[in-house]
């Protein structure tokens, strides 16, 4: 009998609780909710890493929080990878981004970092772009307001709502990618709010 193929799902974020409720933190909140909601405890730890493990869609998955900040991300989810042998093309990244509007979620495929530290770090460690990510859209800082800050800001109370909206969404997002694949997930809610 073939083993069953193990999907890693790793959130990109910054550890510590000063950075707990930031924008930038949107990959970990994504994780949280799914280890919650899957009853999957995330308190292994591995290669400078947090980790469980779990089911979701009927597949074998690795929920991961790398514990390196943020553009340190890309060894520990490589040495997962790598140890559990896991392939780039079961590997889904969830990471914040301020080309998406706020609540917006958008999956891709492949590409470059788009200035993303979180994923030039991966990209730097695996030596590949070949990882499929869900981008969580926290929506763009205002012209006279700096990038750095607004990333590591916390949710206004308006906005709170709406980003609590799409983290629920979210695990309906990745269980579609799990269960119907990457192209009929794309297709069904990229772009979308409306969860």
């Amino acid at each position: 009998m073939a083993e069953q193929t193990i999907h890693l799902i790793a959130g990109l974020g910054n550890p510590g609780d000063v950075y707990s409720s930031t924008r930038h933190n949107a990959g970990f909140m994504v994780i949280d909710h799914i280890a919650s909601s899957c009853s999957i405890g995330i308190s292994r730890t591995k290669f400078n890493a947090k980790y469980g493990t779990g089911v979701l869609a009927g597949k074998k998955i690795i929920l991961v929080k790398p514990m390196a900040f943020m553009n340190r991300s890309g060894y520990p989810v490589f040495s997962l990878a790598k140890y559990f042998k896991i392939e780039t093309k079961h590997i889904l990244i969830v990471h914040d981004d301020m080309d998406i509007d706020i609540g917006k979620l958008k999956i891709k495929k492949k590409g470059g970092d788009g200035g993303h530290k979180g994923l030039r770090s991966l990209i730097g460690s695996f030596g590949s772009k070949e990882f499929c990510r869900l981008r969580f859209g926290i929506g763009r800082a205002k012209p006279h307001y700096d990038a750095a800050s607004y990333v590591l800001g916390k949710f206004s109370s308006q906005e709170k709502p709406i980003v609590k909206k799409a983290v629920a969404g979210s695990e309906k997002v990745i269980l579609s990618i799990l269960s119907a694949g990457i192209d009929a997930a794309m297709n069904s809610f990229n772009g979308r709010n409306d969860f």
